[in-house]
């Protein structure tokens, strides 16, 4: 059988999606990532799944395309995403190999479908495969199964770790081809200034009082449109207020790089840790346009970690393509995965510790 390769295999993520596809016995492993002996001792801890460990950096070209030669599924753990767009998925596609992105989202998609690769006619490329995007724009599909929502209220946060790569992607992660600080949708429309910070709120599932920040992403509105949800409010939700300053003092600085406020935005993440303890809920709150008794109008999700628990959609994903259920092609994972069987597999999960449908 040929193997999977995980790239940034010995990172939070990565170590996760390497120890489901081995649990799971879903055939022989490869784990990439720049230290070679890190990504040894990730191999070793394999459960006695065949897995080799490779010395590969995102900018070698050549090692890429070595990693990527031979194996049946590539999974991208890799970041920060804005810079990796669709250069592994072009290395992977180009290789004959199926590809997923434990992060990515439209405009990587975008960057791959413009003068897409030959490969994408025979394999699948799947990007948002983790939980914000992915979950986030997956789960709440369960609610609009029996019917059409007049309203869904999207809440996702609280307390985690930021590290450097991910900080430059949380800096770089604004513009329109991300989505709409402070907007709604309503009636099938982008709704600029609709909505304002809800500051020292209680909100079901989340620790204490908590800030919750409206973000109308594209993940957000593409959801929206494809349920007919005639309002959606989408929130990211902070423990303080700690980061969303940080985040608000670098981009009113525009002629600074992102990299120079990194400390900033991983010590505001320092200081919610320090407030609650680790954290992570996603809330999904629906009026369905029909009231009929027995439909579930919430959902609530809980983890410790909503970094490895990105590794464990990532893991499903590439499960999904190993056994064929997934379409060649450029695909965003909420659009090819099934809600049902996925919260299934979280449930069951150690990584997440609870799950409320109602």
């Amino acid at each position: 059988m040929t193997p999977i390769g995980v790239l940034g295999g010995s990172g939070t993520v990565g170590r996760v999606v390497v120890e489901r596809l081995a649990a799971w016995g879903t055939g022989p492993l490869r784990v990439g990532g720049r230290d070679r002996d890190r990504a040894a001792r990730v191999c070793k801890a394999a459960f006695g799944v065949p897995a080799e460990p490779f010395r590969v950096d995102l900018d070698d070209a050549a090692a890429l395309r070595e990693f990527c030669a031979g194996c049946d599924i590539v999974v991208n753990c890799a970041g920060p995403s804005y810079r990796v767009l669709d250069r592994v998925a072009r290395a992977a596609l180009a290789g004959g190999a199926h590809y997923v992105d434990a992060a990515g989202d439209f405009v990587a998609i975008d960057a791959l479908t413009v003068d897409g690769p030959a490969g994408l006619g025979r394999r699948a490329a799947v990007f948002s495969a983790g939980l914000m995007p992915g979950l986030s724009g997956l789960l709440p599909r369960l609610l609009a199964a029996d019917g059409p929502l007049a309203r869904l209220d999207v809440y996702v946060g609280g307390a985690a770790a930021i590290g450097p790569l991910s900080a430059v992607d949380a800096l770089l992660t604004r513009g329109p081809r991300f989505g709409t600080a402070l907007a709604a949708w309503r009636d099938g429309a982008i709704v600029p200034g609709a909505l304002k910070p809800l500051r020292s709120v209680s909100l079901p599932g989340f620790r204490d009082r908590v800030h919750a920040w409206p973000f109308l992403s594209t993940e957000m509105s593409r959801l929206a449109a494809d349920l007919g949800v005639a309002e959606l409010r989408n929130y990211t939700v902070y423990v303080t207020e700690a980061i969303p300053e940080a985040l608000a003092r670098a981009w009113a600085d525009d002629g600074a790089a992102p990299d120079e406020h990194v400390p900033a935005v991983v010590a505001a993440a320092d200081a919610d840790l320090a407030a609650t303890g680790p954290y992570y809920a996603m809330l999904f709150q629906a009026v369905p346009r029909d009231p009929a008794p027995g439909r579930p109008r919430r959902l609530l999700l809980h983890t410790p970690d909503s970094y490895a628990l990105s590794g464990v959609v990532a893991a499903l994903t590439a499960r999904e393509l190993r056994a064929g259920t997934i379409p060649p092609g450029a695909h965003a994972a909420p659009d090819v995965l099934s809600p049902a069987g996925t919260l299934a597999a979280l449930r069951d999960d150690p990584l997440v510790t609870g799950v409320e449908l109602a």
